[in-house]
């Protein structure tokens, strides 16, 4: 299974991204090891892991510690070691109620409690862990779900849909780049 990892650090002068080898990896202490090295000093750090344009996973360490883990899918534990090592801890998130997403997929929709979300989720996709892990950063939840769910978009248009939203799609799309 083919996959992509990028590392994003962030610290006072901005976010830096670099691509992170997850060849080897014993378990996810390792990958957050490695994750932790791409910048020991920095604040926040988020992995971004995409595999066979099928399954995206996000990890978050906070000032090294605290780590906190999503996946698109739960099948991505199933059909890979690397969803296995990166997701098998994880649990299922909640479902948000359609109103809030609808407005974290759309912030300028009108909230009414008979409206359904206006971005289809997927029926299929059964993400897992916690969904919440960017919410600070201005992906709420339902945002996050919603864009996993979305018909047509691939796990890296999830990435960089993301990382616009928080702030480091320029370091991101330059890594992809090189």
């Amino acid at each position: 299974m083919s996959h992509f990892a990028a590392a994003v650090v962030r610290d006072r002068e901005g976010w830096t991204a670099t691509e992170l080898d997850l060849t080897g990896a014993a378990d996810l202490e390792d990958v957050a090891d490695r994750l932790r090295d791409a910048d020991p000093d920095s604040p926040l750090s988020v992995l971004f892991v995409e595999a066979d344009d099928t399954y995206l996973a996000i990890l978050r360490l906070d000032e090294g510690e605290d780590l906190r883990v999503f996946g698109s899918d739960s099948a991505f534990i199933a059909e890979s070691r690397l969803g296995a090592l990166l997701l098998s801890d994880a649990e299922e998130p909640v479902t948000p109620d359609p109103v809030v997403a609808a407005v974290a997929a759309d912030p300028d929709a009108e909230e009414s409690a008979d409206e359904e979300p206006d971005t289809p989720v997927a029926t299929d996709a059964d993400p897992v862990g916690d969904a919440d892990l960017l919410t600070d950063l201005g992906v709420p939840a339902p945002r996050l779900l919603s864009l996993c769910g979305k018909e047509g978009m691939l796990p890296a248009d999830v990435i960089a849909e993301v990382c616009q939203l928080i702030g480091c799609g320029d370091e991101v799309e330059e890594l992809r780049d090189a």
